[in-house]
């Protein structure tokens, strides 16, 4: 049985993954673990409040566990599965796909998606910047390809990143004609680049994701401004103020001072990213909250990324909408 379909009152005896461990102290002083066990429907929280150090011996991050317990609702803290015990599980006992989320369309298709976008950047500034990172045969190109969008909130699974930005890269193409003054090549080429920086500010193993130390230090705007402009310096004849279109859709994609950028967006094509960035994360999160939602049921839980609960048509499935596939005139624009 799935995450998504567990009632409260329900009886556990399951392989689920560990997903995240933190290590906390009770008032009194002594340890206990909270845990996030998820399968690829969604994740659940439980507590370890005796034999910790045992338990923290047996339990990994990214690896799976088999648990027994008791499904809960508590009106105030949400779903929680009451711990009975752990095993290791038995080798074939268990699909490693049930246990991990994966993007919703196929990565040989995206990348298909991706090579025929870049066709349309005649730009030789900006192809030579573009083929620095998407050079099918560069080992940036499979770290881009693979990585994770986020750590929770929207696409926080293998291929995720490329998921994003290509959504984003897309809509952009296809909403540069609609608005005059837009210059495509720049927003497209801004959009594909936005969260580089991700790749140095995020760390995945074995299904987890997590900041990594140069993430906590320094932000994936930072780190992904600096990658972008050490490339740009290597690129004979770069004209200055292209490279100042670029890095200011990277430095300003987040929208706000408050949100984590430097700077807010100045120029038309920073702009339209950042509103298509925006949208595409929310939008995500109604994926994965979909994921998550139990059969039949039509309204999410609170949920802290769109700041409500979601609706949605009773019996709908998460699948690959129009909006998930490339857009009209996306690689002809």
């Amino acid at each position: 049985m799935f995450i998504r379909e567990l009632t409260d009152g329900t009886d556990i005896d399951q392989v689920l993954l560990v997903r995240r461990i933190e290590r906390r102290e009770r008032r009194d002083g002594l340890p206990y673990l909270r845990l996030s066990l998820g399968d690829c429907t969604g994740a659940v929280r439980a507590m370890v409040w005796d034999d910790v150090e045992a338990t923290a011996e047996l339990l990994h991050e990214g690896a799976p566990i088999r648990i027994q317990g008791h499904y809960v609702v508590h009106p105030s803290y949400g779903p929680e599965v009451k711990l009975g015990g752990f095993s290791v599980p038995v080798a074939g006992s268990f699909s490693d796909e049930d246990l991990r989320e994966t993007a919703i369309r196929p990565p040989d298709q995206m990348e298909d998606d991706l090579r025929s976008l870049l066709t349309t950047i005649h730009n030789e500034h900006l192809r030579a910047l573009l083929e620095r990172v998407f050079d099918p045969d560069c080992e940036l190109w499979a770290r881009y390809r693979t990585a994770p969008a986020a750590k929770y909130y929207h696409q926080a699974y293998p291929h995720g990143l490329l998921e994003h930005c290509l959504g984003v890269a897309q809509a952009v193409s296809a909403t540069a004609a609609t608005f005059p003054g837009i210059d495509r090549e720049v927003a497209v080429t801004g959009a594909l680049l936005h969260d580089i920086g991700k790749l140095d500010a995020y760390e995945a193993d074995q299904g987890t994701v997590d900041l990594s130390d140069s993430g906590r230090l320094h932000g994936e705007i930072a780190l992904g401004y600096y990658r972008v402009r050490r490339m740009i310096e290597d690129i004979d004849g770069f004209p200055t103020k292209l490279q100042w279109a670029v890095l200011h859709i990277i430095l300003s994609h987040h929208g706000t001072l408050e949100n984590g950028s430097p700077v807010v967006p100045c120029t038309r094509e920073a702009t339209l990213v950042h509103m298509i960035d925006n949208l595409g994360g929310r939008l995500g999160s109604f994926d994965r909250i979909q994921r998550e939602l139990a059969p039949g049921r039509e309204w999410s839980e609170f949920d802290r990324a769109i700041g409500g609960a979601a609706y949605f048509s009773a019996g709908d499935e998460p699948t690959v909408s129009d909006a998930q596939l490339p857009l009209a005139g996306a690689a002809a624009a």
